[in-house]
């Protein structure tokens, strides 16, 4: 009876267990509870999205083009799938302002028509065959086309996404100034050829996507409705027009200033029957206000990144690569090369309430040179190069609230001695910014002049412009970020669904590491028994044959056995890997796979021995009684 009792109760407990787990899923679906595990948080918006979500007020229409099922490549389909539950984390903060589309344009299809008019376009794989993985975003008559999404941008899919649909959701082109000492947006007379000089490239890539004013170097306030201002190399700039900057950085004015100790491609007339020499420029009252130094006519030489070969190496020409920037800001994620000719770095100690970021550095194999060698190459380069072992940073961000670098207000007019300084009408002096703001610091202004930045072509009479680097679309990703608001500024790269092995990685390094050195060992020792060989030939003399002596073949035997020996332990070496690497992948499976169901079945043991033990020593309590 009472073994009858305890399977009975453990039935009706098993009923009443699954029942409540029914409900349970039940409620959590109604409900649609999202928890991102993902140790970079791969699923979850930034704030800055989700307000740029949250702000829209007409519906906004995003289309996904994927192709499906075996038009898909298979190393494809997991990051589709990535690019698809982000869309949909994107509906689900949006709710019905963001209405989502799902299209599979299938070859010769009405699909594929609407995506290449969508400017979605198809990625060819080496068969021959195409596929599609491309987004537009539309409201009213406003789109925004992603016409490929790859998965080496990844790390910026949220940003591109957030960009597409601030972008539509605004009825204006942002508006952008520029305030240069060079004719970057050309000029009818330039007093160095004593030609008109023609825009530079970077100003034609501006006004695709901007309306572009020009700021003159001695302005005395930025117009209002400019909200983003490009400076670059304000030299012999004034302090009224430093006042300017300063105030419209305090009224929420995003700067972004490329300066330059060595200006090569500004170079101005000297000493009659000298050459040229680069111009400087800086900022220096508002450096001063964030504790930003340039050190002035110093450049930076730098040997890992130095530029060319032999005799026309230059140690101060930086070919920068990816290992020279920034991986988790949205601005220099995705710049593989930079060319930096010439340019200076910054030292700073931010001020009180400022943030710095450094977006490109130097290694750490460099060190600061005087201008005098900035054009030195080859062995008058190298005399005398000590590096300090600092990496120094050559771009930087600095974030927070700003305070004025005009604490008493602004500065007296040069030219008015006896009129006491004062604001112009309408603008009164702001001694802080009112919430955080950025600017972006650049010590080189020579990247941007066309010959470092980019290739001109000549084609059946026409000029075919190609970059030859990333310099303009650092300086382009500046200015898109700072136009987009402060929501956009605000995110940074994501980390990347793919995590790779890092342990396995090293196993595979230092197999390799002994594989190699016993490579290495054994074409010493070859070396070795040749040369043993030859002095062994000539002291036999010369007209004896190619009989070999008793020497030589003790001597060759030697060596057979040696890559004989060698051999079996490069096999012993891979062997090793393998078993090592396979017994990681075991465990990994057994601890992703197996684990957590066994924890699970522990737990329900556990539980239901309890109740058990509860349910017996109630029925034990019951007959006693």
């Amino acid at each position: 009876m009472k073994n009858r009792n305890t399977v009975l109760f453990s039935s009706v407990g098993l009923v009443v267990l699954l029942l409540a787990l029914i409900a349970l899923n039940y409620l959590a679906s109604a409900t649609a509870v999202r928890v991102d595990l993902t140790e970079g948080k791969l699923y979850t918006l930034s704030d800055g999205t989700r307000r740029i979500l949250g702000r829209l007020e007409t519906p906004v229409k995003l289309k996904l083009y994927v192709s499906q099922g075996e038009a898909m490549p298979v190393p494809m389909r997991s990051f589709a799938k990535r690019v698809e539950d982000m869309v949909d984390e994107f509906r689900a903060v949006a709710g019905d302002k963001l209405i989502v589309e799902r299209y599979n344009p299938k070859p010769d299809s009405d699909e594929e028509d609407a995506a290449q008019l969508d400017g979605v376009e198809p990625q060819q794989l080496s068969s021959g065959d195409v596929f599609y993985l491309g987004i537009a975003v539309t409201q009213l008559d406003r789109k925004q086309s992603i016409p490929s999404v790859s998965p080496r941008r990844e790390r910026l899919l949220e940003y591109d996404l957030a960009r597409a649909v601030a972008r539509v959701g605004s009825t204006t082109r942002p508006k952008v100034g520029v305030m240069a000492g060079p004719p970057v947006l050309g000029a009818s007379f330039n007093p160095m050829t004593r030609q008109p000089a023609e825009p530079w490239v970077l100003a034609a890539e501006l006004k695709r996507d901007f309306d572009v004013v020009q700021i003159p170097l001695g302005v005395t306030e930025v117009p209002k409705d400019v909200n983003v201002l490009l400076v670059i190399h304000p030299r012999n700039i004034q302090p009224r027009a430093e006042y300017a900057l300063d105030q419209f950085i305090m009224r929420g004015g995003k700067l972004i200033a490329f300066v330059d100790p060595y200006a090569y491609f500004d170079a101005q007339p000297g000493i009659p029957g000298m050459p040229p020499m680069g111009t400087s420029s800086s900022l220096p009252t508002l450096f001063k206000a964030w504790g930003v130094t340039l050190p002035d006519g110093k450049l930076v030489a730098d040997m890992e990144y130095r530029s060319g070969a032999g005799q026309r190496e230059t140690p101060t020409v930086l070919s920068l690569n990816r290992s020279a920037f920034s991986r988790d800001d949205v601005v220099t994620s995705q710049i593989e090369s930079v060319l930096y000719p010439w340019g200076g770095a910054f030292e700073v100690k931010p001020a009180d309430g400022l943030k710095l970021q450094t977006l490109i550095r130097s290694s750490s194999n460099s060190m600061m040179v005087d201008s005098a060698k900035a054009t030195a190459s080859g062995d008058d380069a190298l005399k005398g190069f000590l590096p300090d072992g600092r990496a120094k940073p050559l771009a930087v961000r600095l974030s927070g609230v700003f305070k004025s670098a005009f604490p008493d207000g602004p500065p007296a007019d040069p030219a008015a001695k006896d009129t006491p300084p004062a604001p112009p009408a309408g603008a009164p002096h702001r001694a802080q910014a009112e919430k955080d703001n950025a600017v972006l610091l650049v010590a080189d202004m020579d990247l941007l002049a066309d010959p470092a930045a980019v290739d001109v072509q000549e084609l059946f009479g026409q000029k075919i412009i190609v970059p030859s680097n990333g310099n303009l679309a650092l300086a382009l990703g500046m200015v898109e970020q700072f136009a987009s608001g402060d929501e956009l500024i605000s995110l940074r790269s994501r980390a990347a669904a793919f995590r790779p092995l890092t342990v396995v990685r090293a196993l595979e390094a230092e197999a390799a590491k002994q594989y190699f050195g016993k490579i290495g060992a054994l074409e010493a020792d070859l070396q070795k028994t040749s040369e043993k060989l030859q002095a062994l030939q000539g002291a036999k003399g010369a007209g004896s044959g190619q009989i070999l002596s008793a020497e030589q073949q003790t001597e060759l035997e030697r060596f057979r056995k040696s890559v004989a020996q060698t051999r079996k332990e490069l096999k012993a070496v891979r062997k090793n890997l393998r078993k090592d690497s396979e017994a990681l992948a075991f465990w990994t499976k057994v601890v992703n796979i197996a684990l957590p169901p066994l924890v699970v079945a522990f737990i329900g043991l556990g539980v239901a021995l309890l109740r058990r033990r509860r349910a017996q020593r109630s029925l034990a309590a019951a007959g006693a009684a």
